[in-house]
């Protein structure tokens, strides 16, 4: 009999199994923010170092097509926790976003459910949710909000002849700097201190630790900055001077995100940028491991799930773009891995799901039964094995500017202001690069994505209407 199959029955019988609040699971949940889905060295990117998350990769279960499903808002971190803590999809959870504190209250919120559960709950790092921290969790510290500060001079740059006002690793330009110590690090140190605290405890923990990086501004040690000298950072493929739609996507000169480098984009800024986002990766990835060492050292992981994702990815010069408010793989799929028990290593799933699966994934693990408002679904299934497909179809969205689905191997992208699609054979073009949307034998196939867009935004409660295609 397959070992696979084996731990799968194994799985299935003890997630069957009654059992005491004590002897449920402990959750470790460790959460990036902008770090897109091609950025972990051993799924095949050769520029970067994350020893520590090829750790998990080697150890867990990494679903390789893990997607965000949008944001109402130029901060899709912002949504993208306003869907993770209420369980709902995206334009319901937009209108509950700012009455997140009363939704903590009523118990409709992920940490209020593992309370409830019976677990001990910790948090620390990027909030950027309408409710108060302190109270949704019984221990919070460094609660911190939705990004470092910026400077002038951390933006439009470098400039052509190459100059640059701003370094990563000078604390002068305060950001992660703010403190005297790197936020990651705080961050980690608050992780092992929990890990101390909860081995010495009875109860089962559940514990948020999120970084903010490698949100901008991307800083870290100079000895990280040097790993990656800029002048051997490749290009991406798909790089663009300036990308046509950019102003009618509400990607243009004038978000903050885009505006981090000059306009016309330059291979040599987008060197710099993909540097500086691989040190602070690389940065974080050590702090991930004092995490997963402390533990180790807790005596609690043979009976911890270990889980790994992002609230969204970033371009960092694909396509012409530096941000996260467009809906290219780069941009909307971020890496997803959990660790353990019954869970064989080194295996992956190409089911696509949501991020935001990882919250009911969690409660039916503290066997809390799905509430009726969480609109997202547990992963146990494909955890066990099982040939499941919770979604039809991916659906993501961005303000009144944007529109994706994708499903059997394609993706439709809509820009509503510019009356125009974008169609990609993503098993062809994997980088996302020759558009099929005016090949008339594509013709059927774009007015079935339609269909199925039409299908989300119901099921999403999106109101914009599609227009004349």
């Amino acid at each position: 009999m397959p070992l696979r199959f084996v731990l799968s029955l194994c799985f299935a019988c003890l997630l069957s199994l009654p059992v005491a609040a004590e002897e449920r699971p402990n959750i470790l949940f460790i959460f990036a923010d902008d770090q897109a889905y091609d950025t972990i060295a051993v799924h095949g990117n050769t520029e970067i170092q994350t020893p520590h998350l090829d750790t998990l990769v080697r150890e867990g279960l990494t679903f390789t097509h893990t997607y965000n499903q949008g944001s109402w808002s130029p901060a899709v971190c912002l949504a993208s926790r306003a869907m993770l803590n209420s369980g709902r999809f995206v334009w319901k959870a937009e209108r509950v976003h700012k009455k997140m504190e009363q939704e903590r209250q009523a118990g409709r919120f992920w940490s209020e459910h593992m309370k409830q559960a019976g677990y001990d709950t910790y948090f620390t790092g990027k909030w950027h949710v309408q409710a108060n921290a302190q109270k949704a969790f019984d221990f919070a510290q460094h609660v911190r909000g939705g990004m470092p500060n910026q400077t002038p001079e951390g933006y439009h740059r470098p400039a052509a002849d190459g100059s640059d006002p701003w370094s990563p690793s000078d604390p002068k330009f305060g950001g992660f700097w703010a403190g005297g110590k790197h936020w990651s690090e705080v961050v980690g140190d608050d992780a092992v201190e929990f890990l101390g605290q909860a081995a010495q405890r009875e109860k089962p923990f559940f514990m948020v630790i999120a970084f903010n990086a490698p949100h901008d501004p991307r800083q870290s040690p100079q000895e990280y900055v040097d790993r990656y000298p800029a002048n051997k950072i490749e290009v991406p493929e798909s790089y663009l001077p300036l990308y046509p739609e950019r102003e009618e996507m509400g990607s243009g000169e004038k978000l903050r995100d885009e505006y981090l480098a000059p306009f016309p984009r330059t291979e040599h800024a987008v060197q710099v940028h993909r540097q500086e986002y691989y040190g602070i990766i690389n940065h974080m990835d050590d702090q991930i491991g004092r995490i997963l060492k402390a533990l180790e050292d807790s005596g609690k992981a043979d009976n911890t799930y270990v889980f790994f994702t992002a609230d969204h990815g970033l371009a960092v010069g694909h396509h012409g773009l530096m941000g996260k408010q467009n809906m290219y793989d780069h941009s909307v799929r971020v890496p997803f891995m959990v660790k353990g028990p019954g869970i064989e290593g080194g295996t992956q799933n190409k089911t696509p799901i949501y991020l935001q699966d990882v919250m009911p994934t969690t409660l039916e693990l503290a066997q809390v039964e799905k509430p009726d408002h969480v609109d997202f679904h547990s992963l146990l299934p494909l955890i066990r094995g099982e040939d499941k497909t919770p979604y039809d179809a991916i659906y993501s969205c961005y303000l009144d500017r944007q529109r994706m689905i994708t499903t059997d191997g394609y993706k439709l992208i809509y820009y509503p202001k510019a009356n125009k699609l974008k169609l990609f054979n993503l098993e062809d073009d994997p980088q996302e690069i020759t558009n099929l949307a005016d090949d008339p034998e594509q013709k059927d196939r774009i007015a079935k994505l339609l269909d199925k867009l039409r299908d989300w935004q119901e099921k999403t409660g999106d109101s914009l209407e599609l227009g004349e295609l």
